[in-house]
Parts: structure tokens; C-alpha cells; sequence
């Protein structure tokens, strides 16, 4: 089974509801007419397949994808007013509900959660995976909260509670600054937010004290394949990277899952390589303009290596993960 894990879904009752009255984030039409949701400092252009999981379907079909795992993307729920985040996470997430209701066959999903309230999250988690969610969406700041922060471990005690994955995905810099032009943020803000995200939550203790906490790191987990050496360096020399860590970070990086967008077989391989292929999870960002659904799978496909590692990245970890039968 080939299993999409990175990908997103607007369900048509929320983007209805963003025309409906203003919220931060909003649907409109550009100069070229297309639809596009926009939040300050990043967009999405809006098409068929974002929010109808039927078109979606075909699209799986011919890329050879057996199941998606449908989540939210930019701008999430978490930077609306704390009532309307909630309301909002549970529209999304009946969304979910009904396009797997839909699709059983084609689609599972990870609950949006009103991360501004973070007690309002633990409950809206709990709710989504009682109708059938296989857990949440994490963003890696919440309105410019760092995710380590002690609000939050009730959420992550909860998601190890209930024996299932938080999937860790960028948004939109606290400070954009110098990646505002060309859009530097998507293309390399996001994975400076996902590395630092990740980081603190390890320098935090908060792997250290939870072991069952299971994170996915969109993006090939940032650059930390690539910095854990110097995680590790920081940690042996400044005494600030050891107020609440006991263990080396590397340890603790390792233990995180991380899905394969962008398709770079050798950046794959070295991730691969650092987290073990067993914790590799293939993805497609589809459909979003940077998303490629057949790429995502193609490019595993014809990597050199073993027939079981590539089963275990095109659908076994995800399987696994998310306890599929």
C-alpha cells in the first residue's frame, strides 16, 4: 500500500465559512482570478482538489496513491480569536470525518487543533480521534508561543495517552524580515521553522520526559539531519543547552518520524540515513503549487535502495504509525 502521509485538505464547510464573515485568514480572488486563502505573510492559490476529496481520488489513481492522510496547512485555526479557533478546528475536522466516511478506503486524517487554547486542543484531539482522526497537527509556533512550552505538554501527554502521532508543520516566521521577498518564506522560512521547533522541544526535555510521544516533522524534519552534530556540539559546550536535557540531542532527534517532500533522493537517503528508514514516510505536499504527487512517489521508487526500505517509506511506516489494519 502506497500511502501519501504530507498533503492537504480544506473542507468546502470551512472555506464557506472563512467567505462567510471576517476571520484572519481569507478567501479571495487574485489579479489572475484565481482563489486563494491568504494570511500575512504567505498564501495558498486554492484549487478543486484542495477541498473535493472526489477529484483528489483520481489524482491518487494515477499517481499509483492508495490513501492520503488529509491535514490542515497554513494558516491552521490557532491565529483566529480562541472561540472562533475552536469552532473552526471542529468544522475542519468533521471534514475530515465525512470525506473518510466518504472514502474509507482512500483517506485518514489529523486533526486541526485550536492551539491558541490549549486546553480547548487536549479536548478538540480527544473529540477527533473519537470519530475516527488518527491525531493532530501541530504548527511550529503558536501566534509566536514556542511549542515547548509547559501550556502545551497537557496536549502532548494527551496524544501519548491516546497512542497516536502529532505532525509538526511549519508556518509563517514570527519575524519575516529578509524572507518577505521572493517567497523565501515557503521556500526556506519553513524549514528554519520546523528545525528550530524541534530543537527546543528536544533541549526542553520534553522527549526526555515523554518517550511515547510520537512526532512527524514535515519537510525531511527541516535541516536537522543535517545540524544534529551541532546540536549535540551546543549541548556539550554551552550550559544553556543543558538547564532541562540530560541525554545528547541527537538521541532525541532520532527518534522523530519525518516525511519525504521535497523529493531530493540524496537529501531522502541522508535523512533516511539519520533517523533510520523506518521512520521515513513518504509525502507529496499536493496540492499545493510547490506539491507533486507523482514525483513524491516516483522519486522513492527509483531510489537505490532495498525493496524493503522502499515499502517501509512508500506506505509500511505510515501504516504502522497510524495503526491501519
Amino acid at each position: 500500500m502506497i500511502i501519501d502521509f504530507h498533503n492537504h485538505f480544506f473542507p468546502k464547510a470551512y472555506l464557506d465559512e472563512l467567505t462567510r464573515r471576517p476571520y484572519l485568514a481569507t478567501v479571495t480572488q487574485n489579479a489572475a482570478g484565481q482563489t486563494v486563502m491568504v494570511q500575512k505573510g504567505d498564501y495558498n492559490v486554492i484549487v478543486e482538489e484542495h477541498h473535493n476529496p472526489a477529484a483528489r481520488c483520481d489524482a491518487m489513481d494515477a499517481a499509483g496513491v492508495d490513501m492520503q492522510v488529509l491535514t490542515m496547512t497554513v494558516p491552521g485555526v490557532h491565529s483566529e480569536r480562541p472561540d472562533d479557533g475552536v469552532r473552526l478546528a471542529q468544522v475542519v475536522n468533521d471534514g475530515f470525518a465525512e470525506a473518510i466516511a466518504q472514502f474509507p478506503k482512500r483517506y485518514t486524517a489529523l486533526a486541526a487543533l485550536p492551539l491558541q487554547d490549549p486546553a480547548a486542543a487536549v479536548r478538540e484531539l480527544e473529540r477527533a480521534v473519537g470519530i475516527g482522526l488518527r491525531g493532530g497537527t501541530l504548527f511550529t509556533h503558536v501566534n509566536g508561543a514556542a511549542l515547548d512550552g509547559e501550556a502545551y505538554w497537557p496536549l502532548y501527554e494527551k496524544a501519548v495517552a491516546l497512542g497516536v502521532p502529532l505532525f509538526v508543520h511549519p508556518i509563517v516566521p514570527t519575524h519575516v524580515g529578509l524572507m518577505g521577498d521572493y517567497r523565501i518564506v515557503a521556500v526556506t522560512g519553513f524549514l528554519y521553522e520546523t528545525t528550530t521547533a524541534l530543537c527546543r522541544m528536544v533541549y526542553s526535555g520534553l522527549l526526555e520526559r515523554l518517550p511515547d510521544l510520537k512526532l512527524v516533522a514535515a519537510h525531511l524534519g527541516g535541516t536537522v539531519p543535517f545540524i544534529a552534530e551541532r546540536a549535540d556540539r551546543g549541548f556539550a559546550v554551552y550550559p544553556e543547552c543543558r538547564t532541562r536535557l540530560q541525554g545528547k540531542p541527537s538521541d532525541y532527534l532520532r527518534r522523530i518520524y519525518a516525511d519525504t517532500f521535497p523529493e531530493t533522493a540524496k537529501a531522502i537517503q541522508f535523512a533516511s540515513e539519520f533517523f533510520g528508514a523506518d521512520k521515513i514516510l513518504m509525502g507529496s505536499d499536493y496540492p499545493h503549487q510547490i506539491g507533486d504527487l507523482p514525483g513524491g512517489v516516483r522519486t522513492i521508487q527509483d531510489m537505490p535502495i532495498s525493496a524493503a526500505d522502499k515499502a517501509m517509506i512508500l506506505g509500511g511506516n505510515a501504516a504502522r504509525l497510524l495503526g491501519l489494519g
